[in-house]
Formats: structure tokens, C-alpha cells, sequence
């Protein structure tokens, strides 16, 4: 990496100007900012107590040294007390004919290292997944490639939330007004028909609450001494003392949840390595919680609850097993990182889910690291923004959700539409025109959602994300398309470009060293990506290459250009992007076609 080389060489001029020795990372280098000439920047005012000189005259005597050391600087220029490098061209073309080819580029080996335990997705079988789901799915499934790309081993997990008091709910409903209808005899997904009793369950619940609160009880008595809630809470005491009956009827309609959500997950793309269900993992946690209680790290009140007091935390207190025994989500929550830690032993357990749940979260380390549990410091919550239409918040109980199988329709729709008005299609089968349309429609939905910051809340707007301009998937798949395009028509006028060899002193034009700079950056931006855990970055990096690329593809001749060195440098330079923004997008979870 030349950034590497600029540092060691810097520590030579320090010492050979000014007899004093520094290590190469404590240099302060950064790209040089694009209204000024150059490619990279020593700041140089950390420097001036061992220069004993101005920041300007301290910046001049090691910018002419790192010029006659350094053959892949070719100028320099001082602003203050930043010294502005530039490379030579000589060092881009360099780069592009070493790097064009190699399928690797960018990627990292793999590392001798103890795994990445990565959660995502974790449904409750008690609805289908919405639009919400969308971007936990999304973000969890590329942040796995970009581990993965970073060397990393990752094991991707997915924890079924099957049991407690919103599945009951749904599970009761059914019982009183289902009259045993199943997915197939009423054409429904599972995940579908489950969502519509527990829609259901909601909307008697909350008519038996207004009745009672006009009774004269209060809104909290009310939800507490609700019939329904209370045969809800039946069922779950049924459920945990495993009655034959329930436990039947628990997995029947799990069953076809887990159909359902499998069918969703195939069209999204994501897929896992291991899953985990709640079910099975709550014993566990319970069976820490006694330990703990046993050890006296825990504290059990008079009810017979069990508690974490977490008062001395800067936190609370926090119930960990009910009264009446039933288990929270808490509890399996416990069960499930001792769980994953004895399956993996992880170097990490990363936990991609929303930051409505940032307390639970610092709650989780810190009751385990009451209980002694080292890997607590292993855990790391990604914790996400939520996602909001234009017409406002999602509410799953009252059945105002997004769901994400209709969104996906209708984003295919949307492609469908919008490439055949544009004509994009018009060469192609049927056959291969819906698959452009799944390609297009799903990858406007991901790339949407995935260029957004996790941290930040955002706004969806599914007419702003199919568009074949701005920052949008359909502008890099389209990019890539045309990358495909030239290629193809290279080849069919016999264009041996791949052979040739560049002079070795070639001038670029500002536009052909812009993207060249762009594809250099992809190996940083793999690493950046991966630190910050934010595909938002690999996102914006892709988007900013198809536009430079396009740059060229607009202003500058390629097949027609007259000198056949420029010729092969620009076909070298869009054969490389073509693969930046294949990768870039993989990473994305994004497939792109091969024509558009």
C-alpha cells in the first residue's frame, strides 16, 4: 500500500532532516482534499517541536526529500502546514495493469482466528415479515460478506423467536376463531394466516379493554385483567408444562410460519448457517438464572421472582424469571450467548437488531457479567434505526405493517414498469425480462435500504429507490450493464486490447486518474467497512465509482478513441470497474445483469 510506503519514508526524512525518530503510524496522513492538487496529505504540525521551523518551511524540506527518495511521487505542493503529495501517473497505470485481472483484489485471506457469531433476522412465528425485518435481513446478510471479505469466519445465526405470550396470542385466537383452517385451504402463507389471529387477538383484546376501563378500571388494570390476556397467559403456563395439546398446536402453526418466512428469505437472497430457537435455548437461561440465585448474584423477592438488581450499573433493576416460573426474553437470551459461546467460542457476537432494544442489550452484559461470563465483553449490538414510509410508523398488532412480501412485489412492479418505459428491455425474452425486473426491483429495495447509515433512522420511498439516475441500485446496475455492453462490442471488432502492453510513461487525463484512484480505494474501503460494521460505506463507495465511470463512458471516446494506447487504457480501466462494481454489490447482497 503506498500509504504505508509515504509513512516509512516520511520517518526517513524526520530522521535524516532532523536526527529524531518516529514510528510510521504516528505520521498524520489523509487523502488531499478535492478543491486542492494532490493525492495525499502529511499534516505536519505534530512535527514542527522536532523541525524547531516553520510549518511551511518544515512541510518543503520533507516533501524534496520524500520527491527524491520516493520514485512514486512525482510533485508536491505546501499549504500551511499540509504538505500535498502527488503521485505520478506512472504509479496509477502501474496499478491498473497489476491489479485489473487479479479476482481477489480487495479481499483479504482468510484469518487464523475464532469465528464471528452474526445474528440477524430473528422473527416471531406470531406474524410474516415486514418491512422492518427488510433491514435488519439486509444489513445482517452483508455485513457477513463484508466480514467474510475482510479474512473473517462468520457464522451466520438466526434465532426464531417461537414461544412466549405473542405467540399464545396468536395460538389462542386461532383456537377461538379459526375454525381449523390451514395455509393450504386458504391459499395463504403460513407466516400470512398466523399474522391474522394475531391481528385478530388485538383488535377483541383491545374492545375488552374499553369495556372494562368503562367499568371503572384503570387502562393498566384493564390490560392486566382482560379475559383474553388472562387465557393467553393460560396457554403459556400450558406451553412451559409442556401439555400435550397445546405443545401440538404450537408446532403446527409454527410449522407454517417457518415455511413462510423460508420463502421470504429465498426471495430476499439471505440465507443462514445456523439457527437457533428460543424454545430451546430459555431452559438454559433459566438454568443460569438459578446459578445465579444459587451464587447470590441474583436476588429472589417474595413473590418468587427472580432479579438482576443492576442499580449499581447506572442501570436498574431487571426481572429475570416471573413469579409464576415463565421465563422472559431475557432469560433465553442468557441461554442463547452461553449457547453460541459453547457451540464456537467467537472472537465476537455481533447482534443486528433495532435500537428500540439498546437497554436489553446493555442489560444482557451486564447480568452476564455477573454470572462470571467472560465472552460478556464479546458482545457487540449493531444497533439499527428504524425504517419509516412516507405515510408514517408501522404498528404490527393493528395490522398496519408493510409486509415484505408485498413490498417485494411491488417493487418488482415498480422495475417492470419503470425499465420498460425507459426501453431498456426491449431485446429480451420473456423469460429473461422478469429476471431483469427481480434483479432491478430488489436490488433498488437493498441498495435503498443499505446506503443509509445502520445508526440512522430512515425514510423508505419505493418510487425514489427504482430510479435509473442518482444514488440508487438501478444506476449501478445500469452502469455495470453498459461496462458489459462495451466489452462484448470490443470483442465483436476484434479488439485484442487485453494483450497489449502500456508505455510505461503514460500522461492520464483528470477523469481516467479520478476512477483509477476510485478502484484503488476499494481494498480500504472493504477494511473501513468492516471496522465500522456499516455496509453504508461499501454503498456510497459503489455509487460514487459507477458515477466517476460513467464520467468517462459520457466525455471521453473508448472503441473510437484514435490512439490505441488510450484505447487500451480505457478499456483496462472499465473492465476493472466493471469488476469493482460487481464485487461492490455482491457485498450488498446485489446481484447486476449482464445486460440492461
Amino acid at each position: 500500500m503506498i500509504e504505508t510506503k509515504i509513512r516509512e519514508k516520511t520517518c526517513d526524512a524526520v530522521r535524516n532532516l532532523f536526527g529524531h525518530e518516529l514510528k510510521p503510524d504516528s505520521i498524520g496522513l489523509e487523502k488531499t482534499k478535492k478543491e486542492i492538487t494532490g493525492d495525499y496529505t502529511i499534516v505536519v504540525f505534530s512535527l514542527l517541536k522536532i523541525s524547531r521551523k516553520s510549518p511551511e518551511a518544515t512541510a518543503m524540506e520533507i516533501g524534496n526529500f520524500l520527491q527524491q527518495h520516493l520514485p512514486e511521487i512525482s510533485g508536491f505542493n505546501v499549504i500551511k502546514g499540509f504538505l500535498n503529495l502527488v503521485l505520478s501517473d506512472h504509479f496509477w497505470v502501474k496499478f491498473l495493469v497489476t491489479n485489473a485481472a487479479r479476482p481477489d483484489f480487495g479481499f483479504h485471506k482468510s484469518r487464523h482466528e475464532p469465528p464471528v457469531v452474526l445474528e440477524y433476522s430473528s422473527p416471531n412465528t406470531n406474524k410474516p415479515l415486514h418491512l422492518g425485518h427488510i433491514r435488519n435481513n439486509l444489513l445482517g446478510f452483508s455485513l457477513a460478506e463484508i466480514l467474510k471479505a475482510n479474512g473473517q469466519k462468520v457464522i451466520k445465526a438466526n434465532l426464531i423467536n417461537d414461544r412466549g405470550i405473542h405467540i399464545c396470542k396468536s395460538m389462542l385466537a386461532y383456537l377461538k376463531w379459526g375454525n381449523n383452517e390451514t395455509p393450504g385451504s386458504t391459499g395463504m402463507k403460513g407466516d400470512h394466516l398466523i399474522g391474522k389471529y394475531y391481528v385478530l387477538f388485538n383488535r377483541y383484546y383491545k374492545s375488552e379493554i374499553h369495556s372494562l376501563i368503562e367499568k371503572g378500571l384503570t387502562e393498566e388494570e384493564a390490560e392486566r385483567q382482560a379475559p383474553l390476556i388472562l387465557e393467553a397467559q393460560e396457554i403459556l403456563r400450558k406451553w412451559e408444562a409442556r401439555d400435550t395439546e397445546t405443545v401440538d398446536l404450537w408446532k403446527r402453526m409454527n410449522g407454517w410460519a417457518y415455511e413462510g418466512f423460508d420463502l421470504t428469505y429465498q426471495r430476499l437472497g439471505v440465507d443462514f448457517d445456523k439457527i437457533y430457537y428460543e424454545s430451546e435455548t430459555y431452559l438454559l437461561g433459566k438454568e443460569l438464572v438459578m446459578e445465579g440465585l444459587q451464587n447470590g448474584v441474583l436476588v429472589q423477592k417474595e413473590d418468587g421472582s427472580i432479579w438482576a438488581d443492576l442499580k449499581n450499573d447506572g442501570l436498574d433493576e431487571k426481572l429475570l424469571l416471573r413469579a409464576d416460573g415463565t421465563s422472559v426474553y431475557m432469560t433465553q437470551d442468557l441461554g442463547t450467548a452461553q449457547l453460541r459461546y459453547d457451540d464456537f467460542h467467537p472472537s465476537s457476537m455481533i447482534y443486528v437488531v433495532g435500537n428500540e432494544q439498546n437497554y436489553h442489550f446493555d442489560v444482557l452484559k451486564k447480568v452476564l457479567a455477573k454470572l462470571g461470563k467472560d465472552y460478556a465483553t464479546h458482545i457487540n449490538h449493531l444497533s439499527y434505526g428504524m425504517v419509516e414510509l412516507p405515510e408514517g410508523k408501522m404498528k404490527s398488532r393493528e395490522g398496519t405493517v408493510v409486509d415484505a412480501d408485498d413490498l417485494i412485489d411491488e417493487m418488482v412492479r415498480t422495475a417492470g414498469e419503470t425499465t420498460r418505459e425507459l426501453g431498456k428491455a426491449n431485446e429480451l425474452s420473456t423469460d429473461e425480462a422478469v429476471k431483469l425486473f427481480n434483479i432491478i426491483g430488489l436490488g433498488a429495495l437493498k441498495y435503498f435500504i443499505l446506503k443509509v447509515d445502520p445508526k440512522k433512522n430512515m425514510l423508505f420511498d419505493p418510487k425514489e429507490s427504482i430510479d435509473f439516475n442518482g444514488n440508487t441500485g438501478p444506476f449501478i446496475q445500469y452502469a455495470y450493464a453498459r461496462i458489459k455492453s462495451l466489452l462484448v462490442r470490443a470483442e465483436s471488432v476484434g479488439l485484442l486490447w487485453e494483450d497489449a502492453v502500456l508505455p510505461s510513461q503514460m500522461t492520464l487525463l483528470p477523469l481516467e486518474k479520478e476512477t483509477i484512484k476510485r478502484l484503488y480505494q476499494f481494498q480500504e474501503v472493504v477494511v473501513q467497512a468492516g471496522n465500522e460494521l456499516s455496509p453504508a460505506i461499501i454503498a456510497n463507495y459503489v455509487f460514487e465509482l459507477a458515477k466517476s465511470f460513467n464520467q468517462i463512458y459520457q466525455e471521453l471516446p473508448i472503441l473510437k478513441e484514435p490512439d490505441q494506447d488510450k484505447v487500451v487504457l480505457r478499456m483496462a480501466i472499465s473492465k476493472f470497474t466493471g469488476s469493482i462494481l460487481q464485487k461492490s454489490m455482491k457485498l450488498l447482497g446485489i446481484s447486476v445483469p449482464e445486460r440492461m
